[in-house]
């Protein structure tokens, strides 16, 4: 690390996952000036880690006095975390995370940490279930940084996907598919990994099948477990699939489908005429943009590592 980047370092953004933990030095202009991380997510820590695994990353980074804001989103700040960022319950306005934020104890004195809270949803009587989410907020709250008093329908794809439901900069409600770690399941676990292989749509057949397995489980998600079993007789009996590999790829494209046009299903009342915003990595939105246009509705996307780091300056803002 050079001296002309450490004396240009103004704040640490992090964000820390269940297995993963990503890290930026950031000017103070918003300019990234350094990355870094490490596969120490939450779920290999115990509390008294956290530091050590911060410092694995930024020590380098840190000036030799002085004092250096850190903030921070995800796991970090969950009940078996570094130290328990409590939930906010939406309604939720996103420039106001930073009010739930707290500090952990920390033995560098180089280190001003602060963990930014998650939100929940109580179950009532319009319908809202029980629900959480820890993450996905701050890259909500960069979507509102980027387009203030930003309103309408945001999907945030993933293992757990997010789907919320924004005001005028504020969360009114939110929902959570677990469709990333079904399809896990469904392809390593069950019958079906006999007859399936993860794709990228990019083989032939492959975006028919998947375009083709979204509109038949969006409109006959109670059909959804006979369409599963479907993909394994289809292996075994449909002479039109091509061999080999190739066949395995194109069953993994309906599964995939499958998955996801029953995630949309769920969410079919609110799609409307005007766009989704899709937050998120690039293989993935193009996925569900595929998925949506499928059905009809348009999208776009905003990329997710943008979305975090504007997110967490707007927390910083904040204080």
């Amino acid at each position: 690390m050079s001296d002309a980047i450490r004396e240009r370092l103004a704040w640490v953004a992090v964000d820390w996952g269940s297995s993963q933990l990503r890290v930026w030095g950031l000017d103070e202009s918003g300019e990234v000036l350094v990355r870094g991380g490490s596969d120490k997510g939450m779920l290999t820590l115990r509390p008294e880690d956290y530091e050590i695994a911060l410092l694995e990353v930024v020590g380098d980074w840190l000036p030799a006095s002085g004092r250096v804001g850190v903030w921070v989103c995800g796991m970090a700040g969950a009940r078996q975390g570094w130290r328990e960022a409590a939930y906010l319950p939406v309604p939720t306005r996103l420039d106001d995370l930073a009010q739930g934020a707290v500090m952990p104890t920390v033995s560098d004195t180089r280190l001003d940490v602060l963990l930014l809270p998650g939100l929940c949803q109580f179950a009532d009587v319009t319908g809202c279930d029980f629900d959480v989410m820890r993450g996905e907020e701050t890259q909500l709250a960069g979507l509102v940084a980027r387009e203030p008093g930003f309103s309408g329908l945001v999907c945030l794809p993933g293992t757990h996907a997010k789907w919320a439901w924004l005001e005028r900069g504020e969360v009114k409600r939110f929902a959570t598919y677990l469709t990333g770690e079904l399809y896990g399941l469904l392809a390593g676990q069950s019958v079906l990994r006999h007859s399936v292989a993860d794709d990228g749509l990019t083989e032939p057949g492959c975006r028919e099948a998947f375009v083709a397995a979204v509109r038949e489980a969006s409109a006959r998600p109670g059909e959804f477990a006979r369409l599963l079993f479907g993909l394994r007789a289809a292996d075994l009996l449909d002479a039109s699939l091509p061999a080999g590999e190739a066949r395995q790829t194109r069953l993994g494209a309906r599964l995939s489908g499958l998955a996801i046009g029953l995630e949309l299903s769920g969410v079919r009342h609110d799609l409307s005429a005007s766009s989704v915003t899709l937050v998120g990595g690039e293989a993935l939105c193009e996925r569900y943009a595929l998925a949506l246009e499928a059905l009809g509705h348009a999208s776009r996307r905003v990329e997710g590592e943008a979305a975090v780091l504007a997110g967490l300056g707007l927390a910083r803002a904040g204080t």
